[in-house]
């Protein structure tokens, strides 16, 4: 299917105290998404950390986005699993917490085939009625989502679209290829938007936007509506920030920033640890850049 998101998603960060997730911070977050233009915050995926998180603490961060949107953007969460089964669990408690999509990511460790991850989005989707978008993302699960397989994905009714954070860009103008007019492709790597918007992608699924929300949404759009002066030159002062922001491996670096800006982001929890002081320097001089007001 196509056509469930056009635009901008921000992958968000889930802050933290001490004792739990911040949920006054995370709602003031998410009131800057929407005071950016952003179409959709993706809560729970890898930004979010859901993986040192309880279910507990998992299903109160979905309630408050879901609460806190109110129907202004779209909700997507993180729901993924190296157990099928699991993954069921937490998108069909997704969809009955009020999320309007779920994003899965590919089984990682068991390092299944190519049909094993055919058939795990096929068990996935068909669990819920809700949008389903399949995220490969080889660098972080040791499988690769290839080409061929995107485009037998796009048989399975509401599979609403692949985000592609496999950071090769001739593989994802294959897999733009096979699926184009039947499945949507989402850059889901920084550095990549604007090639994969001018290629055909149907959005950004963006760290980066955490920061500058109305940015990214305006390099996006431009390159959407093929204003491309205009593409570049925000492509241009966006690189460095999305070069600093995987500095460290994400989301220790955009958490710092979100601190930088004035928000309650807290630390990574372990086995992350906070960024390394000669990488805050360098995170702070690309926010100042973009023309962003840091507090420190």
């Amino acid at each position: 299917m196509t056509g469930f998101l056009k635009g901008v998603a921000t992958a968000m960060i889930t802050p933290f105290t001490e004792t739990g997730v911040d949920l006054e911070s995370f709602r003031a977050m998410i009131e800057y998404q929407i005071a950016g233009g952003t179409d959709a915050l993706v809560v729970l995926g890898t930004t979010g950390e859901p993986a040192t998180m309880s279910e507990s603490e998992r299903e109160k961060t979905i309630e408050c986005a879901v609460e806190a949107a109110a129907g202004r953007l779209k909700i997507i969460v993180g729901a993924g699993s190296n157990d099928p089964q699991k993954a069921v669990k937490m998108a069909t408690r997704a969809e009955a917490l009020g999320a309007d999509g779920v994003l899965a990511v590919t089984p990682y460790y068991n390092k299944c085939t190519q049909s094993g991850l055919i058939a795990y989005y096929r068990t996935v989707a068909g669990a819920v009625r809700i949008p389903v978008i399949a995220y490969n993302v080889p660098s972080r699960t040791g499988v690769n989502l290839l080409p061929e397989t995107a485009e037998a994905l796009a048989e399975i009714e509401n599979l609403a679209g692949i985000k592609e954070a496999s950071g090769n860009m001739v593989q994802v103008l294959d897999v733009l290829r096979r699926v184009r007019g039947r499945l949507d492709v989402f850059s889901g790597e920084d550095a990549l938007n604007l090639p994969i918007l001018c290629a055909g992608g149907a959005g950004v699924i963006s760290v980066v936007s955490n920061l500058v929300p109305k940015t990214v949404k305006e390099m996006t759009m431009s390159a959407m509506e093929r204003r491309m002066m205009m593409a570049n030159k925000l492509s241009d002062k966006l690189f460095p920030l999305a070069q600093a922001c995987f500095c460290e491996v994400n989301p220790i670096p955009v958490k710092e920033g979100m601190n930088l800006l004035g928000f309650r982001a807290g630390t990574p929890r372990p086995p992350l640890t906070p960024l390394e002081p000669q990488h805050r320097e360098l995170l702070k001089e690309a926010l100042l850049a973009c023309g962003c007001e840091v507090t420190a």
